[in-house]
């Protein structure tokens, strides 16, 4: 592949016209493409820093086959690439002399643009230890019995809990998030619609929340509950009620991102019917 089938833009509106299509066509592999587009679109490039993100894509005979992003703060991201294209597109990005501190996608084109980008660069690509699997609804099948309690939206007055949640549900996955009233709405938990379980007298004891309807899709994120209060069923309640939610939003695919190293969680989401798309890897660079 030739360099001039990469294009790059900082116009996100510029990118969505020309890849939309593509990206809408596989939803569930394409999940971070497009949850990040339409947060930039939504937001406003400004709103990441002075350093703007920039999209793009290769092209095929005029034809959109892969797409990537660059987040000043979150590195790189990409859809399925072949051994070949992750060749093409980490010599392109290593000549025009862009700066990458990490790349994430499938397994697979994660480990192939981590070994291309050492042999262009130089710079020593370290696995991170969390590894996740990328999972999407098949038939809900909601855990039976279900816990005493219901599921219920997100209201005013539950918000400065949510927040709290959030910050813990961070701190378990290793984000270097700063949760509080006056940097809640410039993070990336802040656009989500949130479902709490609540125990008969009105205690929430769980939370799910889901990102907005975008091409068809939603994905569920976040699930947590209190270390002391786990193993009474909540997380698969909450969970199947999130997910009930997405498919009356109008959801014709539900994903989720599960850490591999959490065998009870995967195995809950199987039990509500979420099936395997794939497995997903991040890379950290570091300059020899």
């Amino acid at each position: 592949m030739r360099p001039d089938d990469s294009y790059l833009t900082t116009d996100v509106d510029d990118f969505l016209a020309r890849a939309g299509g593509f990206l809408r066509s596989r939803p569930g592999l394409h999940v971070m493409q497009l949850t990040w587009a339409e947060r930039v679109r939504k937001r406003g490039a400004e709103a990441f820093g002075t350093e703007a993100p920039v999209f793009g894509l290769l092209e095929r005979a005029g034809e959109v086959c892969a797409t990537f992003y660059r987040l000043p703060f979150r590195g790189l991201g990409l859809s399925p690439l072949t051994p070949e294209q992750a060749e093409s597109l980490a010599a392109h990005l290593a000549a025009l002399g862009h700066p990458l501190p990490s790349v994430s996608a499938d397994h697979s084109t994660a480990t192939a643009f981590a070994e291309a980008w050492q042999r262009h660069t130089g710079a020593t690509p370290e696995l991170r230890d969390t590894r996740l699997r990328l999972y999407r609804l098949g038939t809900l099948a909601p855990p039976e019995p279900m816990p005493a309690g219901r599921g219920r939206i997100l209201g005013e007055q539950d918000l400065e809990q949510v927040m709290f949640w959030c910050g813990e549900f961070a701190k378990a996955v290793g984000e270097e998030v700063s949760i509080t009233a006056d940097s809640w709405a410039g993070t990336r938990f802040a656009d989500k619609r949130y479902t709490l379980w609540e125990t008969p007298d009105g205690t929430p004891v769980s939370v799910a929340g889901m990102n907005p309807l975008i091409g068809g899709q939603i994905q569920v994120d976040i699930v947590y509950t209190p270390a002391h209060l786990r193993g009474r069923r909540y997380a698969g309640a909450v969970t199947a009620e999130v997910s009930r939610a997405a498919l009356a939003a109008g959801a014709r695919d539900v994903v989720l991102f599960a850490d591999l190293s959490n065998p009870a969680s995967n195995a809950l989401y199987q039990r509500l019917g979420y099936r395997t798309l794939t497995d997903w890897a991040a890379y950290d660079f570091t300059s020899s």
